[in-house]
């Protein structure tokens, strides 16, 4: 701990005095003892005060504390130095506190935006439950779900705190009376909904014929989707009678399950298929990637050809697994290109075969060019001329690549 005695002295008479910036004063009387102990007296509160100002910068950075009460409490403690029976760095603990004040003053700032942003959008979540009962309530019609959804709309509404009792009633009258208008409307359905049921069977029985002339169907995605929307056109479609309800359902469920039971048969038997093949292309992959691909090039490329076509020849594997195969086999084919490169590249000039192929395109060039000076044909000395020059040129670009 700091000295603090430092900051303070006792005169002849006993009184106790702090040094500050502004010169010295009095902080109280000391007559129980030695001055020394005078001043450690009053250092030890100086030394409290600090432990204080450190719990309340402690709990603003922490956030436990709420930033306006944080701005009171600095406030309090940076007004009680000028009058504070401590001795101690006055003037550094003020300035410590200043900082504190300001930081406390832009926390609280901040609190006050978010509780402003939290009642905008508390407003902006209670409106769109609002709007969005008002659509369900003026164009829904099934029934069950909207209405369903009309409660968790409600369970919501309860959840969400913050905003002033005005608004929040204006928007409660529009949710209510949305919700009213949603339940008379689905009461007068329901009113006559009887004379609809003969309907309804009607349409049903539909549907459950075409469920069952697709069941055995191989097409499997289209069937599979068809099949899907069959079942959204039934739970829209209204209900027949129970009966009538129990038993078409039963035959359009029925279908289904045959459909889907046939695909999942034949998709687990596919996978079956492509675990093989992963097992294959993995065994394949494992041998490229251990090919000398440095050691010898020319071996590892002639292996990796019969690599490539044996991999194609495999077959599908899950497509989870295909990219990653793919990239490491094009891995090892890049490298064995790049050591063919490399290779190509130390071959000697002499024995460099494409090298020794151009210097004997440019020798047959030079023959033309004499047996056309021999011939005095100027045309053909031109041309033979331009051939060897060009000749000339590919072969000096290839040497100095070499």
């Amino acid at each position: 701990m700091s000295d603090w005695t430092a900051f303070g002295r006792v005169d002849a008479d006993g009184t106790v005095y702090v040094k500050t910036a502004d010169g010295e004063r009095v902080v109280g009387s000391w007559q129980a003892g030695a001055p020394e102990e005078g001043l450690a007296h009053f250092a030890r509160r100086f030394a409290d005060l600090v432990t204080e100002v450190d719990l309340a910068e402690a709990r603003l950075n922490s956030g436990a504390a709420d930033a306006s009460g944080s701005v009171t409490t600095i406030r309090r403690l940076r007004d009680s130095l000028a009058e504070a029976h401590v001795v101690g760095d006055i003037d550094a603990l003020a300035a410590r506190l200043e900082k504190l004040a300001a930081l406390a003053e832009e926390k609280a700032g901040e609190a006050r935006a978010a509780r402003d942003a939290a009642r905008v959008e508390a407003v902006a979540r209670k409106t769109a439950l609002v709007e969005e009962a008002e659509k369900l309530a003026a164009e829904s019609t099934g029934w069950k779900t909207a209405g369903d959804r009309l409660k968790e709309i409600l369970d919501e509404w309860k959840t969400i705190r913050g905003i002033d009792k005005k608004t929040d009633g204006e928007l409660w009258k529009r949710f209510a009376a949305a919700r009213d208008g949603f339940t008379r409307r689905r009461g007068a359905h329901f009113a006559t909904l009887d004379a609809q049921r003969k309907q309804a069977q009607s349409a049903k029985e539909q549907l459950v014929a075409e469920a069952e002339s697709v069941k055995e169907s191989t097409d499997w995605a289209a069937t599979a989707n068809r099949l899907k929307e069959l079942m959204a056109e039934w739970k829209a479609a209204p209900r027949a009678s129970k009966e009538a309800e129990q038993k078409l359902w039963e035959r359009f469920r029925a279908a289904q399950d045959e459909f889907f039971t046939r695909r999942s048969e034949v998709f687990s038997a596919r996978d079956n298929e492509q675990r093989a093949n992963l097992e294959r292309k993995q065994a394949l992959l494992a041998e490229a990637e251990a090919l000398n691909v440095d050691g010898d090039p020319r071996g590892a490329q002639a292996r990796l050809r019969d690599i490539q076509a044996q991999w194609h020849e495999a077959g599908r594997v899950p497509r989870e697994a295909a990219a990653g195969l793919e990239r490491r086999l094009r891995a090892v084919d890049d490298r064995v290109r790049e050591a063919m490169d490399s290779a190509w590249r130390r071959t000697a000039p002499q024995d460099n075969p494409l090298l020794a192929q151009m210097r004997a395109q440019v020798a047959e060039a030079e023959e033309r060019l004499t047996r056309a000076r021999a011939a005095g044909d100027a045309k053909r000395i031109r041309e033979a001329e331009q051939a060897l020059a060009s000749k000339r040129q590919f072969l000096q670009l290839a040497e100095q690549a070499g």
